[in-house]
């Protein structure tokens, strides 16, 4: 999706043209990355001003006094301070770099973020903080999320529509609201079943305990079906399609049935 790597079948299409036809500088206008660790993310050598021109001056070739404009309105947008921007990025704490990179995707004006597990390494507090700042900014830069996250009480808080995967394969797909309500797959009941929730008792997973599949020698039949309580013989043999089960969700699952 970010053009490093070409699909092995089918293409992705921006605003209707395929993604494979764009060079990486048009890609990067259409579509930024907010990583993992922040702090990582940031060049050290260079202070926050120049990281934030960067954008500014390669993907929009805009004069340097536009540029320190820009880069103020939307220092302001994600409630940092601009003394911040003569600093180096080992001087913030996590949310505040975190803060600096989902800066650093909006200067590009991109109306598609991709956010790889932007909070995982944050403190619980910091992680709301960010999340109440992520859906602001969606609003008011009228912004698509790509969101990617193993903790699904996360994608609950900030996502309209979700893609469950496991082992490379959508097994659940369907507006956030139902999946979330009435998980259907095993997969998706596990992860549900594996979020903590105020008065709610821990019991044990009714998964089976079991290796996950080699990515080198895949199993016949569904890749879940050693830890699955519900798999049989024809899990075992066919590899299940993905089907509408009702309510806009689809399932890859031969023990799921359509509403």
């Amino acid at each position: 999706l970010v053009g490093l790597l070409q699909p092995t079948d089918g293409q992705i299409e921006i605003y209707g043209q395929p993604l494979g036809n764009l060079k990486s500088p048009q890609i990067g206008k259409h579509i930024q990355y907010v990583f993992q660790d922040p702090i990582s993310s940031l060049n050290p050598r260079k202070t926050i001003r120049q990281i934030m021109h960067a954008p500014l001056k390669h993907l929009k070739n805009l004069p340097r006094e536009v540029r320190e404009e820009k880069i103020r309105e939307i220092f302001e947008a994600v409630n940092l301070r601009h003394e911040f921007l003569d600093r180096y990025p080992h001087e913030f704490s996590g949310g505040q770099a975190q803060r600096i990179g989902i800066a650093r995707a909006l200067a590009a004006s991109a109306k598609i973020i991709i956010l790889d597990e932007p909070v995982s390494a944050l403190d619980v507090s910091v992680q709301a903080q960010i999340l109440n700042l992520l859906s602001e900014l969606r609003i008011k830069f009228d912004l698509t999320y790509l969101f990617i996250s193993h903790d699904l009480s996360v994608i609950e808080a900030v996502s309209d529509r979700v893609v469950v995967l496991y082992f490379g394969s959508a097994v659940e797909i369907g507006p956030a609201n139902k999946i979330f309500i009435n998980p259907r797959h095993p997969y998706t009941k596990l992860l549900a079943d594996s979020a903590p929730s105020i008065g709610q008792e821990l019991s044990k997973s009714y998964m089976h305990e079991a290796e996950l599949p080699d990515p080198l020698n895949p199993p016949a039949g569904c890749a879940f079906q050693d830890r699955c309580p519900l798999a049989n013989s024809k899990c075992r043999q066919e590899i299940p399609d993905l089907i509408s089960v009702g309510d806009g969700v689809k399932v890859a699952c031969h023990q799921v049935h359509v509403a």
